[in-house]
Protein backbone atom coordinates (compact mmCIF):
# COMPACT_ATOMS: atom_id res chain seq x y z
CA UNK A 1 0.00 0.00 0.00
CA UNK A 2 1.62 3.57 -1.05
CA UNK A 3 1.63 6.30 1.69
CA UNK A 4 -1.27 7.96 -0.25
CA UNK A 5 -3.77 5.22 -0.15
CA UNK A 6 -2.47 5.01 3.70
CA UNK A 7 -3.08 8.17 4.46
CA UNK A 8 -6.52 8.09 2.60
CA UNK A 9 -7.59 4.89 4.59
CA UNK A 10 -6.86 6.78 8.21
CA UNK A 11 -8.87 9.55 6.91
CA UNK A 12 -11.71 7.29 5.97
CA UNK A 13 -11.46 5.85 9.49
CA UNK A 14 -11.31 8.85 11.49
CA UNK A 15 -14.33 10.30 9.73
CA UNK A 16 -16.29 7.35 10.00
CA UNK A 17 -19.59 7.72 12.15
CA UNK A 18 -19.27 5.22 15.36
CA UNK A 19 -22.69 4.74 16.93
CA UNK A 20 -22.99 1.76 19.47
CA UNK A 21 -26.40 1.16 21.50
CA UNK A 22 -26.73 -0.93 24.80
CA UNK A 23 -29.67 -1.92 25.93
CA UNK A 24 -31.62 -5.17 27.62
CA UNK A 25 -33.38 -8.26 25.90
CA UNK A 26 -36.60 -7.24 24.60
CA UNK A 27 -35.38 -3.77 23.79
CA UNK A 28 -35.61 -4.37 20.06
CA UNK A 29 -31.98 -2.99 20.33
CA UNK A 30 -31.20 -5.39 17.43
CA UNK A 31 -33.79 -4.70 14.78
CA UNK A 32 -34.26 -0.77 15.86
CA UNK A 33 -30.58 -0.39 15.45
CA UNK A 34 -30.52 -2.74 11.81
CA UNK A 35 -33.03 -0.25 10.64
CA UNK A 36 -31.68 2.93 11.45
CA UNK A 37 -28.51 1.91 9.77
CA UNK A 38 -30.69 1.17 6.51
CA UNK A 39 -32.08 4.69 6.98
CA UNK A 40 -28.83 6.32 7.14
CA UNK A 41 -27.18 4.02 4.47
CA UNK A 42 -24.71 2.70 7.75
CA UNK A 43 -23.41 -0.78 8.50
CA UNK A 44 -24.78 -2.71 11.05
CA UNK A 45 -22.95 -5.28 13.60
CA UNK A 46 -24.61 -7.47 15.93
CA UNK A 47 -22.07 -8.18 18.78
CA UNK A 48 -24.70 -10.73 20.61
CA UNK A 49 -24.53 -13.14 17.42
CA UNK A 50 -20.72 -13.65 18.30
CA UNK A 51 -21.46 -14.39 21.49
CA UNK A 52 -24.26 -16.99 20.14
CA UNK A 53 -21.34 -18.28 17.37
CA UNK A 54 -18.95 -19.29 19.87
CA UNK A 55 -21.88 -20.90 21.91
CA UNK A 56 -23.43 -22.67 19.10
CA UNK A 57 -19.76 -24.30 18.68
CA UNK A 58 -19.69 -25.10 21.93
CA UNK A 59 -22.58 -26.75 21.93
CA UNK A 60 -21.68 -28.44 18.63
CA UNK A 61 -17.98 -29.54 19.99
CA UNK A 62 -19.56 -30.99 22.79
CA UNK A 63 -17.78 -28.69 25.12
CA UNK A 64 -18.80 -27.93 28.62
CA UNK A 65 -19.66 -24.03 28.73
CA UNK A 66 -18.76 -24.06 32.45
CA UNK A 67 -15.65 -25.49 31.58
CA UNK A 68 -13.65 -21.74 30.90
CA UNK A 69 -10.39 -23.39 29.57
CA UNK A 70 -12.46 -25.38 27.33
CA UNK A 71 -14.20 -22.38 26.00
CA UNK A 72 -11.25 -20.34 25.45
CA UNK A 73 -9.81 -23.06 23.74
CA UNK A 74 -12.72 -22.46 20.91
CA UNK A 75 -11.41 -18.76 19.90
CA UNK A 76 -8.31 -20.11 18.33
CA UNK A 77 -10.04 -21.88 15.20
CA UNK A 78 -13.30 -19.53 15.19
CA UNK A 79 -13.63 -18.29 11.89
CA UNK A 80 -16.25 -16.16 12.38
CA UNK A 81 -18.11 -13.76 9.76
CA UNK A 82 -21.34 -11.47 10.47
CA UNK A 83 -22.99 -9.56 7.55
CA UNK A 84 -22.64 -6.24 8.02
CA UNK A 85 -25.23 -4.97 5.13
CA UNK A 86 -28.31 -4.09 6.75
CA UNK A 87 -30.29 -5.97 3.99
CA UNK A 88 -27.92 -8.92 4.11
CA UNK A 89 -27.38 -10.22 7.42
CA UNK A 90 -25.79 -13.21 7.79
CA UNK A 91 -23.43 -15.38 10.71
CA UNK A 92 -21.16 -18.28 9.27
CA UNK A 93 -18.50 -19.87 10.92
CA UNK A 94 -15.44 -21.90 9.06
CA UNK A 95 -18.08 -20.49 5.95
CA UNK A 96 -21.13 -22.59 7.16
CA UNK A 97 -24.04 -20.97 7.62
CA UNK A 98 -25.50 -20.52 11.08
CA UNK A 99 -27.97 -17.47 11.31
CA UNK A 100 -30.60 -19.43 12.25
CA UNK A 101 -28.91 -22.13 14.44
CA UNK A 102 -27.31 -19.58 16.42
CA UNK A 103 -30.72 -18.64 17.70
CA UNK A 104 -31.64 -22.28 18.74
CA UNK A 105 -32.88 -23.13 22.88
CA UNK A 106 -30.19 -24.79 23.53
CA UNK A 107 -27.45 -22.07 22.58
CA UNK A 108 -29.36 -19.47 23.99
CA UNK A 109 -29.63 -21.81 27.47
CA UNK A 110 -25.66 -21.46 27.81
CA UNK A 111 -24.53 -18.07 25.89
CA UNK A 112 -24.47 -16.24 29.21
CA UNK A 113 -21.83 -18.88 30.35
CA UNK A 114 -20.20 -18.28 27.37
CA UNK A 115 -20.15 -14.64 27.61
CA UNK A 116 -19.11 -14.34 31.22
CA UNK A 117 -15.29 -15.66 30.07
CA UNK A 118 -12.94 -12.50 30.66
CA UNK A 119 -11.11 -14.02 27.82
CA UNK A 120 -14.25 -14.32 25.39
CA UNK A 121 -15.12 -11.27 25.69
CA UNK A 122 -11.24 -9.62 25.42
CA UNK A 123 -11.04 -11.31 21.65
CA UNK A 124 -14.68 -11.10 20.77
CA UNK A 125 -13.98 -7.24 21.69
CA UNK A 126 -10.83 -6.57 19.11
CA UNK A 127 -13.37 -7.87 16.74
CA UNK A 128 -15.78 -5.39 17.46
CA UNK A 129 -13.32 -2.75 17.19
CA UNK A 130 -11.66 -4.15 13.90
CA UNK A 131 -15.34 -3.67 12.36
CA UNK A 132 -16.05 -0.40 13.55
CA UNK A 133 -13.01 1.13 12.83
CA UNK A 134 -13.07 -0.56 9.23
CA UNK A 135 -15.59 -0.36 6.32
CA UNK A 136 -16.79 0.77 3.02
CA UNK A 137 -19.89 3.10 4.36
CA UNK A 138 -19.66 6.28 6.29
CA UNK A 139 -20.80 4.66 9.40
CA UNK A 140 -21.58 1.80 11.51
CA UNK A 141 -24.33 1.37 14.09
CA UNK A 142 -22.93 -1.46 17.23
CA UNK A 143 -25.24 -3.10 19.89
CA UNK A 144 -25.18 -5.48 22.55
CA UNK A 145 -24.20 -5.16 26.02
CA UNK A 146 -21.32 -3.50 26.75
CA UNK A 147 -20.92 -1.29 23.28
CA UNK A 148 -21.13 2.42 25.36
CA UNK A 149 -18.52 1.46 27.82
CA UNK A 150 -16.55 -1.12 26.91
CA UNK A 151 -16.38 -1.93 23.06
CA UNK A 152 -16.64 1.74 21.29
CA UNK A 153 -16.53 4.23 24.58
CA UNK A 154 -15.49 6.65 22.06
CA UNK A 155 -18.39 6.37 19.57
CA UNK A 156 -20.17 9.44 18.31
CA UNK A 157 -23.22 8.72 19.48
CA UNK A 158 -23.43 6.39 22.58
CA UNK A 159 -27.50 5.38 23.64
CA UNK A 160 -29.21 3.07 25.88
CA UNK A 161 -32.31 1.68 23.79
CA UNK A 162 -34.66 0.66 26.98
CA UNK A 163 -38.60 -0.12 27.59
CA UNK A 164 -40.31 -1.18 30.76
CA UNK A 165 -40.58 -4.50 31.62
CA UNK A 166 -43.79 -4.99 30.63
CA UNK A 167 -43.10 -3.48 27.25
CA UNK A 168 -40.46 -5.84 26.50
CA UNK A 169 -42.33 -8.86 27.46
CA UNK A 170 -45.20 -7.58 25.17
CA UNK A 171 -42.68 -7.60 22.50
CA UNK A 172 -40.68 -10.63 22.71
CA UNK A 173 -43.78 -12.33 23.29
CA UNK A 174 -45.24 -11.02 19.91
CA UNK A 175 -42.00 -12.64 18.26
CA UNK A 176 -42.86 -15.91 20.19
CA UNK A 177 -45.20 -18.62 19.08
CA UNK A 178 -48.18 -19.44 21.73
CA UNK A 179 -46.01 -17.88 24.38
CA UNK A 180 -47.68 -16.92 28.16
CA UNK A 181 -46.73 -13.28 29.28
CA UNK A 182 -45.20 -15.29 32.70
CA UNK A 183 -43.15 -17.78 30.51
CA UNK A 184 -41.83 -14.41 28.52
CA UNK A 185 -41.36 -12.33 31.62
CA UNK A 186 -39.25 -15.25 33.42
CA UNK A 187 -37.24 -15.88 30.20
CA UNK A 188 -36.28 -12.35 29.82
CA UNK A 189 -35.89 -11.58 33.88
CA UNK A 190 -33.23 -14.58 33.60
CA UNK A 191 -31.21 -13.49 30.84
CA UNK A 192 -31.24 -9.69 32.23
CA UNK A 193 -30.32 -11.44 35.67
CA UNK A 194 -27.33 -13.66 33.95
CA UNK A 195 -25.55 -10.77 32.02
CA UNK A 196 -26.02 -7.82 34.29
CA UNK A 197 -23.67 -10.26 36.26
CA UNK A 198 -21.06 -9.19 33.46
CA UNK A 199 -21.83 -5.77 32.93
CA UNK A 200 -24.44 -3.26 34.00
CA UNK A 201 -26.51 -2.31 30.86
CA UNK A 202 -29.47 -1.09 32.66
CA UNK A 203 -28.14 2.11 33.61
CA UNK A 204 -26.86 5.06 31.09
CA UNK A 205 -23.01 5.52 31.81
CA UNK A 206 -22.13 9.21 31.75
CA UNK A 207 -22.33 10.89 28.06
CA UNK A 208 -24.76 8.22 27.10
CA UNK A 209 -28.04 9.20 26.02
CA UNK A 210 -31.31 7.03 27.13
CA UNK A 211 -34.00 6.55 24.76
CA UNK A 212 -36.71 4.92 26.40
CA UNK A 213 -39.06 3.19 23.69
CA UNK A 214 -41.86 2.21 25.97
CA UNK A 215 -44.22 4.51 24.54
CA UNK A 216 -43.30 4.57 20.99
CA UNK A 217 -44.31 1.91 18.35
CA UNK A 218 -41.28 0.60 16.25
CA UNK A 219 -41.05 3.23 13.21
CA UNK A 220 -40.99 6.33 16.09
CA UNK A 221 -38.41 4.63 17.93
CA UNK A 222 -35.99 3.83 14.73
CA UNK A 223 -37.12 7.73 13.94
CA UNK A 224 -35.82 8.77 17.29
CA UNK A 225 -32.65 7.25 17.35
CA UNK A 226 -31.61 8.37 13.63
CA UNK A 227 -32.50 12.18 14.91
CA UNK A 228 -29.45 11.10 17.55
CA UNK A 229 -27.15 10.59 14.67
CA UNK A 230 -27.78 12.80 12.27
CA UNK A 231 -26.09 15.84 12.71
Amino acid sequence: MSADAGAKDAQASRSRIAVAVDGPAGSGKSSVSRAAARELGFEYQDTGAAYRALAWRAVASGVDPNDVDAVIGLLGGFDYEIGVDPDDYFVRIGGEPVTEAIRDPAVSAVVSAIARVPRVREHLTGLFRERIAHGSRPGIITEGRDITTVVAPDANVRVLLTASAEARQARRAAELESPSAEAVGKQLAARDAQDLKVVDFMTAAPGVVTLDSTNLNFDETVAALVSLIRP
